[in-house]
C-alpha cells in the first residue's frame, strides 16, 4: 500500500473535499484513505491549497483526486511526479525537486515544481497552461 503527503486540495473546500474522498473511495471499494496535514501550500498562480495525506493504491489515488476536483469545482494540487534520471541518493536525502499537476474543476490548468523543506512542501516555480 502506497502513501504519500504530496497532494493539496483548494484550501476554502478541503473538509468538503476530504470527507467526498473518502466516501467515494469507500462506496466504490477504492483502497484510498486521506486525511487533512495540517499546513497550507501557498501559490502564486493558482491560490492556497491545503495538503493531505493519503493511503492507497497510486492509480486510485490520482483518480480519485482528479475527480474530486471535477465533481466538487475546486483546484486540485497531483504530486508524486520525478524526473526519470534523477539519482536515489538524492531522492533519500530529499534534495531532489517534484513535480505536481493542478486541475481546476477536472482540467490541467498548470504544472509546479515543489521541494521539501523541513517535512513541508514548498514551491520552487510554477506555470500556467
Amino acid at each position: 500500500m502506497a502513501s504519500s503527503d504530496d497532494f493539496g486540495v483548494e484550501k476554502a473546500k478541503a473538509h468538503r473535499a476530504i470527507e467526498w474522498m473518502n466516501s467515494y473511495a469507500k462506496a466504490n471499494n477504492k483502497e484510498f484513505e486521506s486525511i487533512l496535514k495540517g499546513y497550507d501550500l501557498v501559490t502564486k498562480r493558482f491560490g492556497v491549497f491545503e495538503m493531505i495525506f493519503w493511503k492507497g493504491d497510486w492509480g486510485v489515488a490520482r483518480e480519485i483526486i482528479r475527480r474530486a476536483s471535477s465533481k466538487l469545482n475546486m483546484k486540485v494540487v497531483e504530486g508524486g511526479y520525478h524526473e526519470k534520471n534523477s539519482s536515489i541518493l538524492l531522492r533519500i536525502f530529499g534534495t531532489n525537486k517534484e513535480f505536481a499537476k493542478v486541475y481546476s474543476g477536472g482540467n490541467l490548468i498548470g504544472t509546479m515544481i515543489m521541494s521539501l523543506k523541513s517535512g513541508k512542501w514548498s514551491v520552487k516555480s510554477e506555470k500556467t497552461l
